[in-house]
């Protein structure tokens, strides 16, 4: 399909979406910055009968932009693909761009059934351990391979769809950006009235799935209560492993110390409370509550996997202990809660780093040449 008949070039964002986590705000973020001169950008979400009205089509209705749903009876409902290429002939779109595995293959499918260019976006690989996801990711995958262009946000993901068999002409680096005046806001409010919180606290926002590794988070905060008892743990977000880890919390002696606050409205100004910044995840891509945490000046302790070091470098930026070593990691968890001034230091180098280095605007000029690329080839 050639555009030349239109001023602007009509995208499609898809998701399926699993809450309101990076992915979700991630296309936020794109959205806000596109000049609508030269792209107008829909989102379509498909929505399962137990979701009810979903957070991302609110919030990016508020951008006074066109947001859609596409009904599933059930996780795996095909008859969706034929819906998505209704929609995409009535709102005349000229390419779609797609979020995640299951958009991924429903999103392909729908754009060779429509004749239109597919633009794949990969926010991050799950190591999941249930054979069902396993081949779940693995249809994804093979999906990825069907695209026009496949865009990973960070170097590890290059390494990833090059492994999984993309062909090197279908691949792009753009670097992530993110739109940041949210955090800016919730920042200037919390500092012109900061509670008096009577404990020192140590946060984590994100998923509650297994290659987030939060109970490496709670082992830690566990043994760091033994010298550190005037400390407080709130953990934000929700998934599949959140009632196993409540479970698993209510067995140990910290529990009273621990909070699980589910997905809030107000994170960002939960975000500005907290202390020190954690996460213990074995795969990421580059987590946007980490750039968040960087932006608000909250200081991190991490391990050092592919991802977060593209944003946190050890000793300057953040402290970084390896995957698994949660000895070391207290002992940084430690660091950054007594020494006030290191913890000033590394957070302020961290929010230095992401301005510099993560422009949504930048990011989104660069989505735009992009979408007027595939749009020509085709």
């Amino acid at each position: 399909m050639n555009c030349a008949r239109s001023a602007t070039i009509n995208v499609l964002q898809f998701i399926c979406p699993t809450g309101f986590y990076g992915a979700e705000r991630w296309i936020l973020a794109l959205a806000r910055h596109l000049d609508p001169q030269q792209v107008r950008c829909d989102l379509v979400t498909t929505n399962e009968p137990e979701l009810g009205e979903l957070e991302i089509t609110r919030q990016y209705r508020k951008l006074g932009l066109e947001a859609f749903e596409v009904p599933m009876s059930h996780k795996f409902d095909l008859g969706a693909v034929n819906r998505l290429v209704a929609l995409i002939k009535e709102r005349n779109i000229h390419v779609i761009h797609t979020h995640g595995y299951k958009s991924d293959i429903l999103g392909v499918l729908a754009a060779r059934k429509a004749g239109i260019p597919c633009i794949v976006t990969p926010h991050g690989f799950e190591n999941a351990k249930d054979i069902k996801l396993r081949m779940f990711i693995w249809l994804g995958c093979q999906a990825m391979k069907w695209a026009d262009k496949v865009v990973p946000l960070s170097h590890q993901l290059m390494e990833d769809v090059a492994r999984i068999g993309v062909k090197k002409d279908k691949v792009l680096y753009i670097q992530n950006g993110v739109d940041l005046s949210e955090v800016e806001a919730a920042k200037a409010e919390y500092d012109a009235a900061p509670p008096a919180y009577q404990e020192q606290r140590i946060g984590f926002i994100g998923q509650m799935i297994s290659r987030k590794n939060i109970y490496d988070i709670l082992d830690t905060f566990e043994a760091l209560q033994a010298t550190h008892p005037n400390t407080r743990l709130v953990l934000l977000g929700d998934g599949d492993e959140r009632q196993a880890l409540e479970e698993y919390t209510a067995r140990l002696a910290s529990k009273d110390k621990i909070e699980f606050l589910g997905f809030r409205d107000d994170r960002l100004a939960l975000l500005c409370s907290f202390d020190l910044f954690v996460m213990t995840s074995t795969l990421e891509g580059i987590p946007r509550c980490l750039m968040e945490a960087c932006a608000a000046k909250v200081p991190v302790a991490a391990y050092d996997i592919a991802g977060i070091d593209q944003l946190i470098t050890h000793q300057q930026s953040g402290l970084l202990a390896q995957l698994g070593d949660k000895e070391t990691l207290l002992s940084y968890w430690k660091q950054l809660l007594d020494d006030k001034v290191l913890a000033e230091k590394v957070a302020d180098a961290a929010h230095t780093f992401v301005y510099d280095n993560y422009s949504g605007q930048r990011m989104a000029q660069e989505y735009t040449q992009l979408f007027a690329e595939v749009v020509r080839i085709n």
